[in-house]
């Protein structure tokens, strides 16, 4: 029997304390509502938010995580460049990377990425219809062809990202504006999933399909076993030399 896969759940850990509205939707934090959906799916979970020390994510414990869960909003500028650094490079050596909601802003994100990450929103508690546009991609498991949120911020295009890899869904918006809302990266040895949805008003991340499509992510995200990597200076050649 193989290990399970190692999910470290990351969240600023602020609005719930900040806002009584976020609060009576989250009284435990997101990281917490996530961390309890992906316990029961037989992952080894462990959460982690910015105002612990190094964030929570010391070198040990991103050296035990195999796929890193990222949600924040109000603070990226907050996180430490060293941080970032050090989850970009375990990025680039296998780990997987689940880019939630506002995380499209987030240092690690951005830095994965290398572009500005912008785009158009608006808050008016309208309807999201996510299309699955790859039925056949292994994050898109178990979903209908099309699931709804009665309520979301909207995010719309021009979303500033490199092409994905994959694209799994596609939102529409009530008020008319499309979204690339389940986006695929390989970084490196790593695997890169931003997934819109997530407001932090709003219970997205107690409804079923949302929890199917992050456990989904986390199981596709995780390493697998691949041949060690060498770079730099190679003298000796395979074959002989004139």
């Amino acid at each position: 029997m193989s290990d399970p896969i190692r999910v470290t759940v990351w969240n600023e850990g602020r609005h719930e304390k900040t806002h009584e509205e976020v609060r009576r939707v989250y009284p435990d934090g997101i990281h917490n509502a996530i961390a309890q959906f992906l316990k029961p799916a037989g992952f080894s979970v462990r959460t982690a938010t910015l105002d612990e020390p190094e964030h929570g994510l010391t070198e040990q414990v991103l050296a035990e995580t195999d796929v890193l869960t990222w949600w924040g909003h109000m603070a990226h500028g907050e996180v430490k460049d060293e941080i970032v650094d050090r989850v970009a490079k375990r990025v680039l050596e296998g780990m997987g990377l689940i880019v939630l909601h506002s995380g499209h802003m987030s240092k690690p994100f951005l830095r994965l990425m290398g572009t500005s990450g912008a785009l158009k929103w608006r808050e008016a508690n309208e309807k999201e219809r996510l299309w699955i546009v790859d039925p056949g991609h292994p994050i898109a498991a178990g979903l209908p062809e099309y699931f709804e949120l009665p309520h979301e911020e909207m995010y719309g295009e021009h979303f500033d990202v490199p092409a994905p890899d994959q694209l799994v869904f596609v939102s529409w918006f009530q008020g008319g504006e499309v979204f690339r809302s389940g986006c695929c990266w390989s970084r490196g040895a790593g695997k890169v999933f931003y997934f819109r949805p997530g407001h932090e008003t709003f219970p997205t991340y107690f409804d079923k399909n949302i929890q199917q499509v992050i456990l989904n992510a986390v199981k596709w995200a995780a390493p697998v076993n691949l041949p060690a990597i060498t770079y730099w200076h190679k003298p000796n050649p395979l074959e002989k030399l004139d």
